[in-house]
C-alpha cells in the first residue's frame, strides 16, 4: 500500500511513473490500469442517440429545421401543418443515423475480432488460453512464432540462445527487416520453466505511457537487486514474432496505454469543405429570410393601418389579435414558416442519397478490384465523396504503399563485364527469356530468378573474378542463417537488401551455410569451406560501408568490403582506375533504371600487418575516451588500397503503376509528400524511382540539424535559394507576429524546381514555434517532399500543419498501423490492405489493394462526385429560390396576409416528388466527360482544388437567377390573366392562377435541369420528362371531382385542372416563362467560355472536338539522375556485427554473468 500511496503522491506532483508486480493482480488492480481492450469505434449502445444527434445538429440547417418545427406547433402563427416539417426531418435524421450506425458497427466488429484473439497466459502454475481483451498489467504471457504481440511486454525468456527474440516491426515503423530483442540474464535463466515463471515476483518501475516508439526506461527489482530496463528489452504491440519458437513476457502496458494505440490519434467527425460552406450559406439564407419576413411584416402593418383596420366587417381579426402591431408579429412568423422552403429538408436527404450512390460506384468499380487477393475497393464512409475531387496534398507512406517490400537481385558488374537483362529488352525478358536453371546447386532458393545465362556459364567455367565476387557477397554481411530442415536455409537479415545479396550468392553456388562468432561456413560449388572470422567492421551512417576480415582455408588473410560507390572509389588502389571508370558507367546505367547500387572490393593483408592492426583495434575497443573516433580511425587504416571486384544492382520492387500514377497526379496539380519511418537513402531512392523527384530538379535540399538553431539556419538557407529576399517580404513578417486570427499561407512560386528531405529528428525541432511556418512555406514550394525516420505521431503532426495553415483538402494513404494517426488526421484517409496487417484499412475512409487505384479514385470517382454535387447544389438552391420567392411578389397583391400562392399539395410534393428524381438523376449519372478522358486529361481535376464550381460567388449567381426567375414566374402569369376571362365569360380565379404559376414553374425548372445535363441516358430522359408527365397525372388526380367531393376539406381545387388546362393563357404563360427564364442561362453558358473561361473549358472543348478515339497510352520511360546512384543497399544503422562477434547468437549456451545489476 505504501507503494500505491507513493504512486498517488507522485501523480499529484506531476511525476507519472508506472508500478507493477509480476503475478500479483491484487497489487496491480490498485492503480486502475486499463485492460487490453482497444476501441476504434465512436459510439456505444448508450451514447449513440445523443452523440449522433449532437453531430447531426452541428449542421446549422438541422438546427434551423428544429426551430421551424417548434414554430409550426404554435397555431397562432402556423401557416403550414406541423407534419410537413417533422416527417421529413425525422426521415433525414433516421437515414443519417442508420448510415452512421452501420459504419460504426463495422468498426465494432473489427475491434471485437482483435480483442477476441487468443493468447496463452500463465495462471495458477499452468498456461491457459485467454482472450486479448482480458490481459492485465502484470500478467505473464507466452508468444509463439509468427504471432502478433498482444500488448507492450517486457521480454523474460525465449527459445533462442541468450533469450534473443527476432521481431518484425512493419506495423510500427514500416520496416520489414528483422530486429533483435534480448532479455536480461536474470530472467532468461527461467526459460520455459512454468514453476520458475509462476514464482517470479519482480517489481517494475517504469515511465508512464507515451507515444515514443524508440524510447523506454525502467527498473526491475528482483531478489533485492535492481536491473536497468531499456527499449531493447520491450516487445511492442503490433510487432510480429519471427524465427523464434516461443518467448515469455511480462505485460507492462495494455490497450490504450500501448505505444501503438498512443500513436493512433483520435477519431474525429470528418466534415467536407462543402458541408462547412453549406453552414455559412444556410446562415446567409436565414438572415435573408429574416430580413424578408421583416419587410413583409412591415408591409402587413402598413396595409392593416391603412386598409385592414377598416375592412374588419368583411375580414375580422382573430380574437387573439388586439392591434395591428400584434398582427404584424404573428405575420412575421407566419411568413417565416411559409418561406422556409428556401432551405428544404429534402436538400439534406438528397445529399445523403447522392453520397451513398457515389459510394456504391466505388464499391462496384471492377477496375479497382484486385483479383489476386479477391479485394474490391471499399468506400468505408459515405460522407466524403465530393472531397475526393478537391484533393491538393497527398501524404503517402513508402513501405508497402509505394513498394511491394520485395528486393530482387537484378544486375551486376564484375571486373568490367555487365551481367543481367539489357535495358532495351527488359520489358520482353519475362516473356521471351527462360529463367536461368540452378539445378547444379542443391541448396539454391527455388524462388530466386535470374535471366542472364552468361553469368551462370561464367560461374561454371570457374571465372576467377566471378567466383571472387560471389565469395565476397557470401562472406561480407551480418546475415544469420537457420537450418531447421536439412538443406532448407532461412536467412535473418537486418536489411532486406543484404538478404537479397546473400540469396543471390547462394543461388550462383556460394552458399552461406552457417556461422559462429569465430567462423563462417560457405558451400562453394558443392564443397564446404570454413573461413575464420577475424573481424567485422560494421556499417555506420558516416562510414557508409562494411567490411569483414577472414582467414581462408589456404591461410590467406582477406578483407572484403562493400559500400557506397562515392566512398569506395576514394579507397581503391590506383591500379583500379580503368576498371573503376568502366564500373561507374555501369552504375550510371543501373541508376537510370532506379536500381539500388553498391560497390564490392577486396584486399589481401599481410599477416604481420594484420596482427599489428588487430592490436590497435583491441586497444581502441577498450578505450574509455573518444572510443568511437578511435575505432573509426583504426578502420580507416586497413580499409584502403582496395582492389575493385564489381558492383551490384538491386531492384526495390515498386507496386504496379506507381510512377505513372504519381506523374498523372502531378499533372492534376496534386502535390505528393512521402512520410515514412524508413531510412533516408532508401526513401530518396524510391522517390526518384516513383518520379516524386524529377531528374531535372534544380536542387535537392536536406535538413538534418540536431538542434533548433541549426534547423533554423538550414531552413533559412533553403528559403534564400528557392526565393531570394523572401525573408524580407510581407509574408515572412507575419511569422514573427502571432496573430489571434487564423493565418493562411498563400501559394508561392519558387525560382526553380526543388525537392526537400528532412528526417524525424530535425522535424521535431522544425515543428516548434515559428519554425513550423518556415518549414511549411518551403515544403509547399517544393515539387516533392520526403520526411524520413518519422514516428507515427509526427506523421499526423505534418498533416495537421498543412490543414492548419493551408486552405486545402489533404489525403493520407498507408497500409500499416504506423499510418493510422495520419490517416485519421487527414481530411480523407485511404488504407491499403497490404502486407502490414489491417490496422490502416480499418481506420480509413476508403480502402483498396493497390496504390495506382488512387488515380482512378480521385480523377474519376472524386471528380465526378464533386462535379455532380456542385451541379446538384446550384440547381437545388436555384429551383427553391424560384419556387419560394414567388410568395414574396404575391404578398403585394394579398395584403401581406401570408397566403400561399400554391396549392398546399403542390408545396408538399414539389421537392419530394415533382423535382426529386430529375435532380437525383443529374447527381448520380451525369458526366461532363467519360472516365477515359478524365484519366487522359488530369488537368480537368483542377477546378475542384480551387472549389470553382460551387462557392459563395456561384451561390450568389444562382440566388440572383432565382430572384429573376421568381419575378418572371409571378408577373408573366399575372400579365397573361390580367383583365382576361375564361371561354364561359367567367374571370380567372385564384385557384386557376395558382395552377398557371405552378405549371409554369415546373416547366421552367425542368428545362433548366435539361440544360445542365451533359450525359443523357434512358434513365435521365425517364426521370426528367417522366417527372413532368407525372405532375400532370397527379394534377388530374388531386383536382378530380370524386376526390374533392369525398374529402372537401383536404382537396379544395374542384375541377380546376380540367378547366384551367384548356386556357390559352396557361400555355402562353408557360411558353413565355420558359423562354424568359432559360434565355439568360443559355446566354451565360455560351458567353462564359469566351469571356470568363476556366482553364478546363479549353480542355473540354478540345475533347468535344476530337472525333478520333484516344491514342494508346504512352509508355513512360523512367529516367533517373546518375548523381543519386549511391543508394547503398543496406541498413542505415548498425547491423548484427557486435552480436555476431559476441557469440551470443550461438545455439550452445555458455555460463553467463549478469552485469546489469547495480
Amino acid at each position: 500500500m505504501s507503494v500505491c500511496e507513493s504512486k498517488n503522491e507522485e501523480r499529484r506532483n506531476g511525476k507519472q511513473e508506472r508500478y507493477l508486480q509480476a503475478n500479483n493482480k491484487e497489487f496491480n488492480t490498485l492503480f486502475g490500469y486499463p485492460n487490453n481492450t482497444i476501441k476504434t469505434s465512436k459510439y456505444s449502445v448508450f451514447n449513440f442517440l445523443p452523440m449522433n444527434l449532437f453531430e447531426q445538429f452541428q449542421r446549422l440547417a438541422n438546427a434551423y429545421f428544429l426551430i421551424l418545427l417548434i414554430l409550426q406547433l404554435i397555431p397562432q402563427i402556423s401557416s403550414l401543418p406541423w407534419h410537413t416539417t417533422v416527417i421529413p426531418l425525422m426521415v433525414m435524421l433516421s437515414i443519417t443515423a442508420v448510415k452512421d450506425a452501420i459504419d460504426d458497427l463495422k468498426r465494432h466488429q473489427n475491434d471485437n475480432q482483435v480483442n477476441n484473439r487468443s493468447v496463452l497466459v500463465l495462471m495458477n502454475g499452468k498456461m491457459e488460453e485467454n482472450k486479448w481483451m482480458n490481459i492485465q498489467v502484470g500478467d505473464i504471457i507466452k508468444l509463439e512464432n509468427n504471432q502478433h504481440v498482444t500488448a507492450d511486454v517486457l521480454l523474460l525468456s525465449s527459445s533462442e540462445p541468450y533469450s534473443m527474440t527476432y521481431i518484425e516491426t512493419a506495423e510500427l515503423d514500416g520496416e520489414t527487416n528483422l530486429k533483435v530483442k534480448q532479455a536480461i540474464s536474470v530472467t532468461s535463466e527461467m526459460e520455459d520453466n512454468l514453476k520458475l515463471l509462476s514464482a517470479f515476483d519482480g517489481e517494475v518501475r517504469c515511465e508512464s505511457p507515451n507515444n515514443k516508439l524508440g524510447k523506454f526506461s525502467g527498473i526491475l527489482t528482483y531478489r533485492g537487486n535492481n536491473y536497468i530496463l531499456d527499449h531493447d528489452k520491450l516487445l511492442l504491440r503490433g510487432c510480429i514474432i519471427r524465427n523464434t519458437d516461443w518467448c515469455y513476457g511480462l505485460v507492462i502496458y495494455t490497450g490504450p496505454d500501448t505505444k501503438l494505440m498512443q500513436n493512433c490519434g483520435k477519431s474525429s467527425f470528418k466534415r467536407t469543405h462543402i458541408d462547412r460552406l453549406m453552414n455559412v450559406l444556410v446562415l446567409w439564407i436565414f438572415l435573408f429570410l429574416g430580413g424578408m419576413c421583416f419587410i413583409l411584416a412591415i408591409g402587413h402593418g402598413i396595409w392593416e393601418n391603412k386598409k385592414g383596420y377598416y375592412f374588419q366587417n368583411f375580414l375580422p381579426w382573430k380574437e387573439y389579435v388586439s392591434s395591428s402591431f400584434v398582427s404584424v408579429c404573428f405575420i412575421f412568423w407566419s411568413y417565416f414558416i411559409i418561406l422556409n422552403t428556401m432551405v428544404p429538408i429534402s436538400l439534406y436527404v438528397s445529399v445523403e442519397i447522392i453520397r451513398l450512390g457515389n459510394s456504391c460506384y466505388i464499391n462496384w468499380d471492377q477496375k479497382m478490384y484486385y483479383a489476386p487477393k479477391n479485394t474490391p475497393a471499399q468506400a468505408r464512409t459515405t460522407t466524403l465523396n465530393e472531397e475526393l475531387g478537391q484533393v491538393k496534398y497527398v501524404f503517402s507512406d513508402k513501405t508497402g504503399t509505394l513498394t511491394q517490400n520485395i528486393m530482387i537481385f537484378n544486375k551486376c558488374s564484375i571486373n568490367g563485364t555487365l551481367y543481367g537483362p539489357k535495358i532495351e529488352a527488359k520489358l520482353k525478358t519475362m516473356k521471351k527469356t527462360e529463367k536461368v536453371s540452378f539445378s547444379y546447386n542443391e541448396l539454391a532458393d527455388p524462388k530466386f530468378s535470374f535471366y542472364d545465362k552468361t553469368l551462370v556459364e561464367a560461374v561454371k567455367k570457374g571465372d576467377h573474378w566471378v567466383h571472387l565476387f560471389f565469395l565476397s557477397l557470401s562472406l561480407c554481411h551480418t546475415v544469420m542463417s537457420e537450418e531447421k530442415v536439412e538443406g532448407n536455409l532461412v536467412y535473418q537479415a537486418q536489411s532486406p537488401d543484404e538478404g537479397a545479396l546473400v540469396t543471390a550468392a547462394r543461388n550462383f553456388g556460394f552458399v552461406f551455410r552457417c556461422r559462429t562468432s569465430e567462423i563462417i561456413v560457405v558451400v562453394e560449388m558443392g564443397k564446404t569451406k570454413v573461413y575464420q572470422l577475424l573481424a567485422i567492421l560494421d556499417f555506420s551512417n558516416v562510414r557508409k560501408r562494411m567490411s569483414v576480415i577472414v582467414r581462408t582455408p589456404e591461410d590467406r588473410v582477406m578483407l572484403f568490403c562493400k559500400g557506397a560507390d562515392t566512398i569506395l572509389c576514394q579507397l581503391l588502389h590506383p591500379s583500379c582506375r580503368s576498371l573503376r571508370d568502366v564500373t561507374l558507367e555501369h552504375l550510371d546505367d543501373f541508376a537510370s533504371e532506379g536500381l539500388r547500387t553498391l560497390m564490392v572490393a577486396y584486399r589481401e593483408l599481410d599477416n604481420s600487418f594484420f596482427h599489428a592492426w588487430s592490436k590497435k583495434h583491441s586497444e581502441a575497443c577498450l578505450s574509455l575516451e573518444n572510443r568511437e573516433n578511435k575505432i573509426s580511425s583504426v578502420y580507416e587504416e586497413i580499409e584502403k588500397d582496395l582492389m575493385l571486384i564489381g558492383a551490384t544492382a538491386i531492384e526495390d520492387k515498386l507496386q504496379d503503376g506507381v510512377p505513372e500514377t504519381i506523374i498523372t497526379l502531378n499533372k492534376a496539380k496534386i502535390k505528393m509528400w512521402v512520410l515514412t519511418g524508413d531510412k533516408q537513402e532508401t526513401a530518396v531512392n524510391i522517390a526518384f524511382a516513383c518520379n516524386i523527384f524529377e531528374d531535372a530538379v534544380d536542387g535537392l535540399f536536406i535538413v538534418e540539424g540536431n538542434d533548433s538553431e541549426t534547423v533554423r539556419e538550414e531552413l533559412r538557407s533553403v528559403m534564400d535559394k528557392m526565393k531570394p529576399k523572401s525573408l524580407l517580404d510581407p509574408i515572412s513578417s507575419c511569422f514573427t507576429t502571432k496573430s489571434k486570427m487564423p493565418f493562411r499561407i498563400p501559394e508561392e512560386v519558387p525560382n526553380g524546381s526543388y525537392g526537400l528531405i528532412i528526417n524525424g529528428y530535425s522535424l521535431a525541432y522544425a515543428l516548434e514555434g515559428n519554425l513550423e511556418l518556415e518549414l511549411l512555406r518551403i515544403a509547399c514550394m517544393c515539387k516533392g517532399v520526403i520526411f524520413c525516420r518519422m514516428t507515427p505521431l509526427q506523421k499526423a503532426q505534418v498533416v495537421e500543419l498543412v490543414k492548419r495553415y493551408k486552405n486545402v483538402v489533404t489525403l493520407a494513404i498507408g497500409d500499416g498501423a504506423n499510418d493510422v494517426s495520419m490517416i485519421k488526421a487527414a481530411n480523407i484517409g485511404v488504407g491499403i490492405s497490404g502486407q502490414e496487417g489491417m490496422q490502416a484499412m480499418l481506420s480509413s475512409d476508403f480502402a483498396f489493394s493497390q496504390f495506382h487505384y488512387l488515380r482512378r479514385l480521385l480523377l474519376v470517382h472524386g471528380r465526378w462526385s464533386y462535379n455532380r454535387m456542385c451541379k446538384f447544389l446550384n440547381y437545388f438552391f436555384y429551383k427553391n429560390f424560384a419556387f419560394t420567392l414567388v410568395h414574396f411578389w404575391y404578398s403585394f397583391y394579398n395584403g401581406f396576409s401570408a397566403q400561399a400562392v400554391y396549392d398546399t399539395w403542390f408545396i408538399t410534393f414539389y421537392n419530394l416528388v415533382y423535382t426529386s428524381l430529375p435532380v437525383l438523376g443529374l447527381s448520380l449519372f451525369d458526366q461532363d466527360v467519360n472516365e477515359t478522358w478524365s484519366l487522359h486529361f488530369p488537368e480537368l481535376y483542377e477546378p475542384g482544388q480551387h472549389n470553382l464550381y460551387f462557392n459563395k460567388k456561384e451561390f450568389i449567381k444562382c440566388f440572383m437567377h432565382g430572384i429573376y426567375s421568381s419575378f418572371v414566374l409571378f408577373f408573366v402569369p399575372m400579365g397573361t390573366v390580367f383583365n382576361s376571362v375564361c371561354s364561359d365569360g367567367k374571370e380567372i380565379d385564384y385557384q386557376s392562377f395558382s395552377l398557371i404559376v405552378q405549371t409554369s414553374l415546373l416547366c421552367v425548372v425542368t428545362m433548366q435541369i435539361a440544360l445542365k445535363t451533359t450525359y443523357w441516358t434512358v434513365i435521365s430522359h425517364f426521370f426528367i420528362w417522366g417527372s413532368l408527365g407525372f405532375y400532370f397525372c397527379v394534377l388530374f388526380f388531386l383536382k378530380s371531382d370524386h376526390l374533392c367531393l369525398i374529402f372537401p376539406n383536404v382537396f379544395q381545387f374542384l375541377g380546376v385542372a380540367k378547366n384551367t388546362l384548356k386556357l390559352p393563357q396557361l400555355w402562353l404563360s408557360v411558353a413565355l416563362s420558359v423562354v424568359l427564364c432559360v434565355l439568360p442561362a443559355v446566354g451565360y453558358q455560351f458567353l462564359k467560355p469566351l469571356f470568363w473561361p476556366f482553364s478546363v473549358d479549353k480542355v473540354i472543348d478540345r475533347i468535344h472536338r476530337m472525333k478520333q478515339s484516344l491514342p494508346p497510352p504512352v509508355q513512360i520511360k523512367l529516367k533517373h539522375s546518375s548523381s543519386r546512384r549511391s543508394a547503398y543497399a543496406f541498413s542505415h544503422k548498425q547491423g548484427f556485427g557486435p552480436l555476431i562477434t559476441s557469440g551470443k547468437f550461438m545455439k550452445s549456451k555458455f555460463p553467463k554473468k549478469d552485469s546489469s545489476a547495480f
